[in-house]
């Protein structure tokens, strides 16, 4: 079972993008994040025709998540994070597809910081902490996978001394992922290639993809349940380079388990 990230960076105006992928490699599972779009406006009908059902939870012009099944139709079991009943944006669902629990997020950039869009992101990094660790109370089967706008270590960024008061880099942040793995996640990626240079994120300027300047912001962190059954790990780099693209690249795990 091939289970996929992709913040595909506006999914109408990227979706012949979107639909290539698809088609060349053919995921099981993917989560979608920074939709752009309103509910009404998802392409649901273009994916059913690419043989994908989908649940999603969109927001006009910004953010915007969703999971796609190949031949069937995920159960959604969530929209939203708990923990803030007044927060308005779309950056979590959570489905179950294949006897698999499939948390997809898009966590807040939070720049400029220090500043109110930072203090969100910690809030919503502190509110996915709680409930990451009640999901691992259920010990079944779970994999949270986005675009979590987090460089974990100095391995995934290229310049590490250029970022050191960013959002995406700043300790709090780098902090509160290491808190969530130590829960009991296994990051997929880390896991299988630890000291690897890995980017998921390259600019659109200054010829950052050709130069391999990227970041490594797109993750899948997966319960014990399901970390056993991991059997690869890999960037799909070839999208990042395709006409039209997104600035980030596909992720995808492979599992292979008699019970996946």
């Amino acid at each position: 079972m091939k289970i996929a990230t992709y913040n595909v960076n506006g999914i109408n105006g990227r979706l012949p993008v979107l639909l290539r992928w698809l088609k060349q490699d053919r995921p099981d599972v993917v989560c979608l994040q920074e939709l752009k779009c309103s509910d009404a406006r998802f392409p649901d009908s273009e994916l059913q025709k690419a043989g994908y059902a989908a649940v999603w939870h969109g927001q006009k012009s910004w953010n915007g998540v969703a999971i796609l099944a190949k031949g069937k139709t995920p159960v959604l079991t969530r929209q939203g994070l708990p923990g803030d009943p007044d927060d308005s944006h779309s950056r979590y669902i959570e489905a179950a597809v294949n006897g698999i629990l499939i948390g997809c997020l898009y966590l807040p950039n939070g720049n400029p910081a220090p500043g109110p869009k930072f203090k969100y992101k910690l809030h919503w990094f502190d509110r996915l902490l709680s409930y990451a660790d009640e999901l691992l109370s259920h010990d079944v089967p779970i994999a949270l996978a986005g675009d979590f706008n987090v460089m974990p270590t100095e391995l995934d960024v290229y310049a590490p001394e250029r970022w050191r008061d960013d959002a995406l880099f700043r300790p709090e942040v780098r902090k509160a992922y290491a808190e969530l793995v130590n829960q009991g996640w296994t990051d997929a990626v880390r896991h299988l290639h630890p000291r690897e240079r890995i980017y998921t994120f390259w600019k659109y300027w200054r010829n950052s993809f050709e130069r391999d300047a990227g970041l490594r912001l797109d993750h899948l962190l997966l319960s014990p349940t399901l970390a056993s059954s991991l059997k690869s790990a890999e960037v799909r780099r070839a999208p990042r380079g395709w006409d039209h693209t997104s600035d980030h690249a596909p992720v995808m795990i492979e599992l292979v388990s008699p019970s996946v």
